[in-house]
């Protein structure tokens, strides 16, 4: 205790104080060095966050190894802000070089701008997301299928970057996919990945289209790696089977005027006390399986 405490002591009384203070100030390299310490730390994250942070705290470190130099005239404080001047350097030339190396095509960056940049999700992620599909774009022709009722397996994941489908069971018209939905979303979700499925709807072009495939396999692949992609893919999946769902509500009602409402699935037993209940089964319920209309519910056009 007794060489503790005399450790302390020597740390905190043994050092000379400041009997006397420099009456003028520090030159102008030294306040434009501090300007640029304050500014530089106000920097974001993100790659341009970190070019911002390391150019002005570079700049900031310059100016006091100038400072230290010219003024001061200490071989110390200039070094050490020259070797901090030249990691910022080093860590700008690198950020840079990541940026520009993840540099997409059109298609993708329009989507990264229209889809993913309003969540938050990073160059980096996405560049993963890219990667998982070759970064590549398909072309659909105009009445040509992207999947069969009853013949095509469930093996991907598609989203619509532009153009229209047009989704039908039994040649009886369903509902549209439009640019930046996913064509198969339902079928996605209703299988389990060791499971396989076939479709139960046909889609077809309706339009010229363009769209982004995922593999199964390679996506899963990809979720086992990164949970954090998990969650997004699950939340844009769920959200994109409720607008399906919402615009297979809208056509859809129980007769004599009363449209069916799948918020307010008793609605109509309320509105029409004499007419039978129509009971939804579970099937029609379960996940995976907005495409397929209630059974007893008849189209708004027929």
């Amino acid at each position: 205790m007794g060489e503790n405490a005399s450790f302390w002591e020597s740390l905190i009384y043994a050092h000379p104080t400041c009997t006397t203070w420099k009456q003028e100030a520090e030159g102008s390299i030294y306040h434009l060095a501090s300007i640029l310490f304050v500014v530089g730390f106000m920097g974001g994250s993100g790659f341009f966050g970190l070019l911002y942070v390391f150019s002005l705290l570079g700049l900031g470190f310059l100016c006091s190894s100038v400072w230290a130099w010219l003024d001061v005239c200490a071989a110390d404080i200039f070094s050490w802000n020259f070797i901090l001047f030249a990691i910022c350097f080093v860590q700008f030339v690198y950020v840079t070089y990541q940026v520009r190396s993840v540099a997409f095509d059109r298609e993708f960056q329009e989507l990264y701008s229209a889809l993913f940049q309003p969540l938050g999700i990073s160059l980096t992620v996405y560049r993963k997301i890219v990667l998982c599909c070759d970064a590549e774009v398909i072309t659909l022709e105009k009445e040509h299928c992207y999947a069969m009722q009853g013949k095509t397996p469930i093996d991907k994941l598609s989203l619509l970057v532009s153009g229209r489908i047009r989704v039908t069971v039994d040649g009886e018209f369903l509902h549209y996919i439009f640019p930046l939905q996913f064509l198969d979303s339902p079928e996605w979700d209703s299988l389990r990945p060791t499971e396989e499925g076939i479709f139960q709807v046909t889609l077809t072009a309706e339009t010229d289209c363009r769209y982004v495939a995922w593999r199964r396999k390679k996506l899963y692949l990809l979720f086992a790696k990164h949970r954090f992609i998990s969650r997004l893919f699950s939340i844009l999946i769920g959200s994109d089977i409720a607008e399906k769902l919402y615009a297979l509500n809208d056509r859809v009602h129980v007769g004599q005027g009363f449209r069916y409402d799948i918020r307010l699935p008793n609605f109509y037993h309320v509105a029409l006390p004499e007419t039978p209940p129509v009971q939804l089964s579970h099937h029609h319920l379960q996940r995976g399986s907005p495409r397929h209309k209630p059974s007893g519910l008849t189209n708004c056009g027929s």
